[in-house]
């Protein structure tokens, strides 16, 4: 007895190859369940086609070698459970997904993924100032240049300027309050961002409290430490951002003075010019996974996950 083989089936024959393409392209825009019932399957079968198809993806584009790497982390569930996200921020995509916390041992299992060899070409990599990052890529790849995300270094910023508006709050009283009661949004979006009674209400606040008006001001012009292209002019900026601190009595500000002074060399990395690397792509990524999985109202399958994260940017087949 004899089998005739078809090209256009797949291994099992229940589907052709056409099919499963097709319904991993429609996976790509719309939620399992909706594509089930367009083409009247169980939501498991079409998961397992799509599963293949994303698997299919990461096959063609072949193993990632990467010079230029973000780094960040990611929380897949309630309690502090974290995964590590990579990406080549070269070709502007994902390529590892794991670890079981954000601890250096985890950083290192994407290090014995990508091999010695290929970890030896890296030569920049993007993070935040999470030391568990940074020693693992100090003992892995050496030669590596280490650069903090400015997106993280502002998140700092914007949260000394909240508790700044806090303690504001919590000094006045009456009236006075009033006007910084619900603009902690407000105050920590760029002006160019707001319209309407969004920006009147920041002009009001300003006008009415001369402590947050010194200190939103001084969080706006901070930004222009990634304009400069000499590390020796991002650093006279910096001191006299910092002096201007004097007799402000902005201790927030303070402290993260004193964070920017001890993770300087991964900041003034961004000086150089073969460092200017697209630095909100990272944020970008981690903005579109909390998309899928509110678009999947929560994935508890951490493999289907990992396969969406790293798909995501892939052009489909």
């Amino acid at each position: 007895m004899k089998r005739e083989r078809l090209d256009f089936l797949v291994e099992n024959a229940l589907h052709t190859k056409r099919f499963a393409l097709y319904v991993g392209r429609r996976c790509r825009s719309g939620p399992i369940r909706d594509v089930a019932a367009e083409l009247h399957l169980d939501w498991q079968t079409v998961k397992r086609l799509e599963m293949d198809y994303m698997r299919e993806q990461i096959r063609r584009v072949g193993t990632p070698g990467p010079k230029v790497i973000g780094v960040d982390e990611i929380s897949i569930r309630k309690g502090h459970t974290y995964r590590i996200v990579v990406s080549d921020l070269v070709r502007r995509r994902p390529i590892w997904f794991g670890g079981e916390d954000r601890s250096e041992a985890s950083m290192d299992a994407f290090y014995r993924f990508l091999g010695q060899k290929k970890a030896k070409r890296i030569r920049l990599a993007v993070m935040d100032m999470w030391k568990a990052f940074r020693n693992s890529t100090h003992n892995n790849a050496p030669q590596a240049a280490i650069l903090f995300d400015k997106f993280h270094v502002m998140k700092h910023l914007g949260e000394a300027l909240d508790k700044i508006r806090k303690a504001e709050y919590a000094r006045l009283t009456g009236k006075q309050r009033q006007f910084i009661k619900g603009q902690k949004y407000t105050l920590l979006s760029h002006p160019q961002n707001l319209t309407g009674s969004a920006r009147k209400n920041l002009k009001l606040l300003l006008a009415a409290n001369k402590r947050l008006n010194t200190a939103y001001l001084l969080k706006e012009s901070f930004g222009q430490l990634w304009d400069y292209n000499r590390e020796a002019w991002a650093r006279k900026f910096f001191e006299n951002w910092r002096a201007s601190l004097k007799w402000q009595r902005l201790k927030p500000y303070e402290k993260f003075a004193a964070m920017i002074e001890r993770h300087w060399d991964g900041i003034a990395a961004y000086c150089q010019a073969e460092n200017k690397v697209a630095l909100g792509f990272v944020e970008g990524l981690n903005n579109k996974i909390r998309v899928l999985q509110r678009r999947a109202y929560g994935l508890r399958d951490e493999e289907y996950l990992r396969l969406k994260v790293l798909t995501c940017m892939l052009p489909q087949l």
